[in-house]
Order: structure tokens, then sequence, then C-alpha cells
């Protein structure tokens, strides 16, 4: 078995000054400044979107997709992922992942509004990586060390940095980590030459099982029943209540690299790619994984799609934005595409993955789809296939995530 380390700390460096860098006019206000000048209480929970441009992010309220703010002086390119608390968003920079107040949250009974600001609370990472939410935790991912933080999500609602559980992998490489409801650990295996596949530790870290057939491990997801799924060149591994099990491509290199989940539905939705030699491949398929049979089914789009392509309807329906500008609404179990949205123009995946591309996010039974062609953004009401709200922005938009409020 090979070695493990693993401590606690309490909280991480606040790595601002050397990792993303705001305006002065930003960087001077905390969070809770921020919160005692301007909140508001509303009747309501307030969603609101973030999109990441070249410099900055742009604040959105989920409704009506009018600009709330323009947080710019952001260096380096910027990532965005939900926090899990419903009000930070990560801005994943140089040096640090660092948590983004959206401006909206609910204390008990009652729902707050603020300005939005780049906080104080900052994990240090050299690359930062993936972050995954499951069961309450976020982990954080620094791809350039392997080190792993895991704290509770709720407690970025405090306003600074949490306690946090650390752990390293042996080797350091482009990974991931979930932890499960039962304290253990799944983290990719690999180092800066190749990826074999996952390894899960127990509460205290000991080894509970491992699977190395798994080249190119990449990407997670968590469907029903708390099975974890990532991907490989040739198929995917699943893991449930201590075993692992691999579900193997249709084609010898068959790779699926991109996953989205719903963790109340036992199908996965994945990417399906089949030239190992391509320098950009544009699928047209995608790949639909019964996590319980192990059954893994290739549905035809007719257009290609981006890896930012991939959603989840609110009832597990498998959602993909088409480079046709349509929406591609599949039923998980008749594998059949039940509906074509047009929301924005037909367009081309550009080789490089930093360059903006349309972008595709699910929440609250609304897809919000990004134009970068157009600086707009739309969104559409999956229960009708309506465009109910579009609007144009002052940035290029890349990245597009959310918050609920």
């Amino acid at each position: 078995m090979k070695s493990i380390r693993s401590s606690r700390r309490l909280g991480a460096a606040l790595a601002l000054g050397t990792s993303v860098v705001l305006l002065a006019s930003c960087s001077a206000e905390t969070e809770a400044e921020a919160e005692g000048a301007a909140a508001q209480t509303n009747p309501s929970a307030t969603s609101r979107l973030a999109v990441s441009y070249d410099g900055g992010a742009l604040i959105l309220d989920a409704d009506t997709l009018d600009t709330v703010d323009d947080i710019s002086g952001i260096k380096g390119f910027t990532r965005l992922n939900p926090a899990g608390d419903g009000r930070h968003v990560f801005v994943s920079g140089t040096g640090a992942f660092t948590a983004l107040d959206v401006g909206t949250w609910t204390e008990g009974a009652e729902h707050y509004t603020s300005t939005p600001a780049l906080t104080n609370i900052a994990f240090d990472a050299t690359t930062p990586g993936h972050v995954v939410r499951h069961d309450g935790k976020t982990v954080l991912f620094d791809d350039g060390t392997g080190l792993v933080q895991i704290f509770e999500s709720a407690a970025l609602l405090g306003g600074s940095t949490p306690e946090t559980e650390t752990y390293t992998t042996p080797e350091a490489h482009h990974g991931v980590a979930v932890e499960l409801s039962d304290g253990s650990l799944l983290t990719t295996i690999g180092n800066e030459d190749e990826r074999t596949g996952i390894v899960v530790l127990d509460a205290e870290r000991n080894e509970i099982v491992r699977n190395e057939e798994c080249p190119g491990v990449h990407g997670e997801a968590v469907a029903a029943n708390e099975t974890v799924v990532v991907g490989c060149q040739d198929g995917l591994l699943l893991y449930r209540g201590g075993t692992i099990t691999k579900v193997q491509s249709p084609d010898a290199y068959g790779r699926i690299g991109n996953q989205a989940g719903d963790e109340n539905s036992t199908i996965l939705l994945g990417d399906y790619k089949v030239d190992p030699d391509a320098e950009l491949e544009r699928p047209t398929r995608v790949s639909l994984t019964d996590t319980v049979s192990g059954q893994l089914s290739l549905v035809d789009l007719g257009t290609s799609y981006t890896f930012r392509s991939l959603g989840r309807g609110p009832d597990g329906e498998a959602i993909v934005l088409g480079t046709d500008g349509a929406l591609h609404v599949i039923d998980v179990d008749t594998k059949a595409v039940t509906q074509t949205i047009p929301v924005v123009g037909a367009w081309e995946e550009p080789v490089e993955w930093q360059e903006p591309r349309p972008a595709l996010f699910v929440q609250d039974g609304t897809a919000y789809v990004s134009e970068p062609a157009t600086r707009e953004i739309h969104a559409v009401d999956l229960s009708t296939g309506a465009v109910t709200a579009s609007a144009e922005l002052p940035q290029t938009p890349n990245e597009l995530t959310g918050v609920t409020g």
C-alpha cells in the first residue's frame, strides 16, 4: 500500500496578495462590511448568476438577467464553481481558490441580498483544479501539489475561512477528490505523466479499495445511491459501497472525460470521444450510463458539443447544448431526444479550451445559455421550452455558473 499523509489545520493562508488581485476600490471591502452596508431583506430567495470574462466576473439577476455588479481586476484565467453554500462561487485563479460573495443568501426564514464582492476567504493552491460539492462538504483539489482541502460548505456563511481537513495524494496530478457521507475519501491516482485510476480511503485515511484500470481518468459526478463516477479513455469507473466497477466503452478508445450527474438519478450523462489522435475532436454522440446495471448507451445528436455543453434538468433529463445553437433534451430512460430548443446561433468550438464558447448552466428548472459572439445570455424555461429572457452583457462571457440564494 502506498503511504498517505493527512492533517488537520484551521483554515488556509489568505492569499489574495499573491493570487487573485483586485482593483483597489474592490480589495478594501470585506464581506462583512459589504453585508452590513448594503444588505436588503427580500420576500423570497434571489437567485443570481456569475459569468466570467477576461479580467473579471459579472453578477446577474437570474430572473431578469440584469447585471447586478461587475467584479473587475481579476488576473489570470478565471474559472468559476459554486462553493456549495448557495451564496459563494469559487474563483480559481493564480495561486488560490478565492470565494466570491455573489450577494444573496438565506438565514432561517429571512432572505437577503447585498453588493457582490470578492472576499478574503482564500485557499492556497499552486494550480487550482476541481471543486466538488457533495453531502454538505466542499472539496478542493490542487493539481500542482495533490493537496485536497475539505470543509463544511455552510461554514463559508460565517464570513471567514472555515476549519479545513487536508490530505495530499502521493503524487501531484490533474485530479479530483470526493468525500462521501461516511467520511471516506475518493481521489484519483496519477502523476505528471499519466493518470491511471482511483483509490478510496476510509475516514482515518486507510485504503479501502483501488482500481488502476482507468487510463486518462478525468472528471467526476455523483449519481443516485451515492455512486461516484469518473471517466476513462475506455469507459468509466463506478464506486459504491466499497466496490469499484469498470464499465467498458463499446470502442477500444471511447473516452468519457466530462460527466453530468443527478443525485436522484441512476443514469449518468457523459461526453464520448473516439479519436485518440485528434487535436480537437468534435463529437456528435453522448453517453448515458446506468450506474446500477452498468449498461452504457450512446445517443447521436446530429451536432457536436463541448465540455461546457452538458447539464441535467429538474426531472433528471439530460440536456446538451449543441453547436447548432439548440438545447437537445434527452429522456434518460428511453435514450430518445424528446425536444430540440433553438437558443443561439450556430457556432464552432475553438481550438484552445480557455477560449469563450457558448456555455450551459441549469438551475431551478431554467437553462441559461451564454452567447459570446453577441455578448448575450438567454434563459430557457425547461418546462415549456420557451426563451423567457435575454440580455446583452457588457463583457464577452466565458464560464457560467450560479447560486440559489
